[in-house]
């Protein structure tokens, strides 16, 4: 059974590739069947005969021409069904009895009907309907009530209407399929957009973790080999905050990875994203780093939406970070988070003499600071300005609003702010 089907699929896939093959083949079936019925004959009494006399010469040469024709009925179906139709008109007009070349007529109707559109199917099928039964009821051997005359009609018939059934049928299918193939197809843009998202979210993330505790264990590795000779004691805190910190940066990293793990593998994370609630841990942790700060204000009542509230939090932590890497000895940091209305606004100041904290810096060091924060509060729908201050020192302002909401991907003012000159 196996190797039939395959035989069978294999033959099926010749044809479609060799429709000419298949309607010569079609076209030697209406010929034997068409010669097999001029050999039918209705008698008054006896009804249908298969009698012995052969037709005539005439009649064979119609009926071969139909044929003949048939195998060109997918290139050009309507020439094919005038040629057949003249052939019919001349074989119902001409002999007694007729013989069946409207045999051919009636093939050649439905591929009309199956191969056009509805109006070329009714205005040539009620032609083809009408031509060879009036011709064959006004100017036939038999008489016009003939149940022959009725039948030419009825085939002719039934042969357009089978064909536009099949042609509804293929253009149902056919719309299925693109709707199908379009639904894919969205739903592949979709999942890329989604991954480009999460792995932007990702990387952002990563940046923030490891910028802000390596920046830390930098600062502190060069203080404790500065007085590493001298104060002992000194050097070992520092190398005690050296070891804080690089702990708390691989916590922070195995939390973000472990967002890559599939859903069943062990030890998936489990703590929540950080956010303004653990605002103190951050700035202590700053704070031990050498980099005096002040929370001026906070305000966390009611708490913030969790995406507006991590958000806050990454631009506190950034901000931070460039101002101990880039604002030089001495420098002061002021933290503010402010609730207005409905949004929330965040404000990081230094009073630092570093050259390194602004555009140049992001830019020299190829840093990515400035531009993921940009990125993260313009997916809000917020706003983010960062340059020096008049009269020293820097200052970070982002403007969040309390209702979170993600930019429409493929959006031009999303990418084209955050590589905006500040």
């Amino acid at each position: 059974m196996t190797t039939l089907g395959t035989r069978g699929l294999r033959l099926r896939h010749w044809l479609r590739g060799h429709p000419l093959a298949l309607d010569a083949a079609l076209a030697l079936a209406v010929l034997v069947a068409m010669v097999v019925g001029a050999f039918v004959h209705a008698r008054a009494r006896q009804g249908l005969e298969f009698g012995t006399e052969p037709p005539a010469p005439v009649s064979l040469l119609l009926m071969v021409a139909g044929a003949v024709a048939l195998i060109w009925r997918r290139r050009n179906p309507l020439v094919v069904l005038a040629v057949t139709a003249a052939l019919t008109v001349v074989e119902l007009v001409s002999f007694d009895p007729p013989a069946p070349v409207v045999m051919s007529t009636v093939i050649a109707l439905y591929t009309v009907a199956a191969r056009t559109d509805r109006p070329t199917t009714w205005r040539v099928g009620v032609l083809t309907m009408a031509v060879p039964t009036a011709a064959a009821m006004l100017f036939g051997p038999p008489p016009w009530y003939s149940q022959e005359n009725f039948g030419i009609f009825a085939w002719t018939g039934l042969a357009g209407a089978a064909g536009d059934a099949v042609r509804s049928r293929r253009a149902f299918i056919g719309a299925i399929q693109e709707r199908a193939e379009r639904a894919e197809r969205t739903r592949d843009e979709e999942a890329r957009r989604r991954v480009a998202e999460e792995r932007l979210r990702i990387a952002r993330d990563l940046h923030d973790v490891v910028a802000h505790h390596i920046a830390l264990v930098n600062v502190q590795a060069g203080v404790a080999a500065h007085v590493m000779d001298r104060r002992p004691d000194q050097a070992k805190e520092a190398l005690a905050h050296v070891r804080e910190a690089s702990r708390s940066a691989l916590d922070e990293l195995r939390a973000t990875v472990g967002l890559l793990r599939q859903s069943g593998d062990p030890k998936a994370p489990t703590e929540p994203a950080p956010g303004l609630a653990v605002l103190d841990a951050l700035v202590d942790t700053v704070r031990r780093a050498g980099l005096p700060v002040e929370v001026a204000c906070t305000d966390r009542r009611p708490p913030l939406p969790a995406a507006v509230d991590l958000a806050a939090y990454r631009v506190i932590q950034e901000a931070l970070t460039n101002v101990r890497k880039h604002a030089g000895p001495g420098a002061r940091a002021e933290v503010s988070v402010v609730r207005v209305g409905f949004t929330a606004e965040i404000t990081v100041l230094d009073n630092g003499t570093g050259n390194g904290t602004g555009k140049g810096a992001e830019n020299s060091g190829g840093g990515h600071g400035l531009l993921g924060m940009r990125e993260r509060v313009t997916a809000l729908g917020g706003t983010l300005t960062a340059g020096p201050r008049y009269g020293g020192g820097f200052r970070v302002h982002a403007i969040l609003p309390v209702e979170a909401r993600t930019a429409e991907s493929g959006q031009p003012d999303a990418a084209g702010r955050t590589g905006e000159t500040v």
